[in-house]
């Protein structure tokens, strides 16, 4: 709504000095009887014309409502700060976990898509589709955080479906190998994301935030084991392990960084 403003008058008493604006609503295309009154006064109150009664009035006669502003001490505007703060970080590890386990979810649909194709072994079939359930039980936690929080999700979540998807795919036609490699690579960045964000809610202000703590050291107890898993299947024996390794860590790195702004 665009707003145009027009001085209709001006009054300077001895002791202060009273704008009056009229405003006119371009939008509607009407006079807006809006009364702004700046006042700024040097003593004690006086009576002008506009006012009757002790009471302020504008140009056309109306009542002008008395305004109080909201005076805080320093230690209280502190304390919002402080609150502030503390939402803002809640807020922040609540969005990028759960794109992190939505990622991983996706992960694992791609792998499951391939691995069901190419003749994979049992085993490793059921061993993904376990640890997929897992995510899915790590992501219906942060779900449900967001909801409680009043978090938003992160924008990234489409471009996260997809690209989850294809890097599990992508790796399990490598091979099982491939696709444990990739594993242990993204669980290798989670795990450390999460104890990053645990040290960081050990400060006193986040003492009611125990509920938020558990969920992400249990999600990063399970991660941890995913991460074992993918060792035992062989994921070092991966074609290019080491390289692999490192390009899946620092896109998870970027995706963290990502998720945490956007």
């Amino acid at each position: 709504m665009a707003f145009v403003g027009k001085m209709v008058r001006w009054s300077r008493p001895r002791t202060g000095c009273v704008a009056r604006l009229a405003v006119v609503d371009s939008s509607l295309c009407s006079w807006t009887r809006v009364v702004c009154a700046v006042r700024f006064s040097s003593g004690s109150e006086h009576s002008s014309g506009q006012e009757s009664g002790g009471k302020r009035t504008n140009m056309f006669g109306d009542e002008l409502p008395e305004i109080k502003l909201e005076q805080l001490k320093p230690s209280e505007y502190a304390q919002r700060a402080r609150d502030e703060r503390r939402r803002a970080m809640v807020n922040r590890i609540v969005r990028v976990d759960h794109a992190g386990e939505f990622g991983a979810r996706r992960i694992y649909d791609g792998q499951l898509a391939v691995l069901r194709k190419t003749g994979a072994s049992e085993k490793t079939v059921a061993t993904v589709e376990e640890m997929r359930e897992q995510e899915l039980r790590h992501l219906q936690w942060f779900t449900d955080l967001m909801s409680h929080k009043r978090a938003r999700p992160t924008a990234l979540l489409p471009l996260w479906h997809v690209a989850g998807f294809a890097l599990g795919a992508g790796t399990a036609l490598l091979g099982e190998r491939a696709a444990m490699a990739c594993t242990v690579a993204v669980e290798e960045a989670i795990v450390e994301h999460y104890d990053d964000q645990l040290r960081e809610l050990f400060g006193e202000e986040f003492d009611d935030e125990d509920d938020l703590r558990q969920i992400i050291r249990r999600s990063r107890d399970e991660e941890e084991e995913h991460k074992d898993t993918g060792l035992e299947h062989g994921a070092e024996d991966a074609p290019l392990y080491s390289e692999l390794s490192k390009v899946i860590k620092g896109g998870c790195k970027i995706a963290i960084w990502l998720s945490e702004r956007v």
